[in-house]
């Protein structure tokens, strides 16, 4: 699944990469929820494939594709190394990541404080298309500290566009580098959306999508009817996937039905059944299951049995339908019509 044109149509809805979350476990639970969605790895530097050898963290299930690699340097020759490495090993986009106010800087910098660099980003950009067939994409804030987004954020796309990127992905805050931890930056920063939606007016044949606090379907299909070509969730996709994939190849793609929690579970089990056959742990996976039932009946008992019983030794797939079981048994009891007192 190389096609770029493609990606274009599975981008409309994407999972943004999100560090010590979006592994491949991660990935292959939120492809059973949705056939389309455009999936992210986590954010692999490039000194770590390049220099460190580290091939492990491209590991990825045939299942994931429409899957994309997240790379973190601002090296050229690096990144297009890294590129080269990342779709050789079959990923169907390389992302080139200009919006994480990461303080894990452990060589060079990478991130959102390359939005000071506008033609350093270019020249990376361009080096990684120069290196491989598949897209090079960026995902960037609308700015940084004292920037003036309504200056800067045009002639980023500028620069990047000129060196051959057809798509990025907008996270509509500045990152405050002095002063904000990573994790407050994803909050404490106001949004704005307008911005986004003016680039989508001077860049109209660049595709535009946005992330930054989109926590329902709805909202992601109103900026699709606004104009925009993408909605990248990040958050909301992880710990109530649920709501926002189970109904997301219908409402955003216009194809197939609706997945539900119950037989997503019952999917997991043959590859959870491998994963331990090949010496993982159970925990690696459910950890990322917690939150299916999020809203529903049943959740803090899911969340319960697999937050207390996945780390015990000998712990398996019969721990997780045993899980799911419970859940149903209760969802059957409130389904009950109620005697009158």
């Amino acid at each position: 699944m190389n096609q770029k044109s493609d990606l274009k149509v599975h981008a409309r809805l994407s999972c943004a990469p999100m560090m010590d979350w979006t592994d491949r476990h991660c990935r292959y639970l939120h492809r059973l929820l949705s056939g389309q969605a455009l999936l992210y790895t986590e954010m692999v530097t490039a000194p770590a494939l390049v220099r460190g050898g580290a091939l492990h963290l491209l590991d990825h299930h045939p299942a994931e594709h429409p899957v994309a690699l997240q790379l973190g340097g601002s090296d050229p020759d690096e990144l297009a190394e890294a590129a080269r490495i990342g779709a050789q090993a079959g990923y169907d986009e390389i992302n080139l990541n200009v919006g994480c106010p990461s303080d894990r800087v452990q060589s060079g910098y990478f991130g959102a404080v390359l939005m000071e660099h506008p033609a350093l980003v270019a020249r990376c950009v361009a080096a990684m298309r120069a290196a491989v067939e598949v897209d090079v994409t960026v995902k960037c804030r609308i700015g940084v500290d004292d920037q003036d987004p309504e200056v800067i954020l045009p002639e980023f796309l500028a620069h990047v566009v000129g060196a051959g990127c057809t798509r990025v992905t907008i996270h509509a805050r500045k990152a405050w580098l002095q002063g904000l931890s990573p994790k407050e930056n994803r909050d404490i920063p106001p949004l704005d959306y307008d911005i986004v939606h003016r680039m989508k007016g001077l860049f109209p044949n660049l595709h535009i999508s946005v992330n930054g606090g989109v926590t329902t379907l709805d909202q992601a299909q109103g900026f699709l009817d606004a104009g925009l070509d993408g909605v990248m969730i990040g958050r909301s996709a992880y710990h109530a996937p649920c709501d926002i994939l189970c109904a997301a190849d219908r409402r955003i793609f216009g194809v197939g039905g609706d997945t539900n929690a119950a037989d997503t579970v019952r999917a997991m089990v043959p590859y959870i059944d491998a994963h331990l056959a090949q010496g993982g742990k159970l925990n690696q996976i459910t950890r990322h299951m917690l939150g299916l039932f999020t809203g529903r009946p049943g959740a803090r008992i899911w969340r319960r049995m697999l937050s207390e019983g996945a780390h015990l030794p000998g712990a398996g797939s019969a721990l997780v339908l045993e899980a799911l079981a419970a859940v149903e048994t209760l969802g059957e009891a409130l389904a009950q019509p109620q005697e009158a007192v």
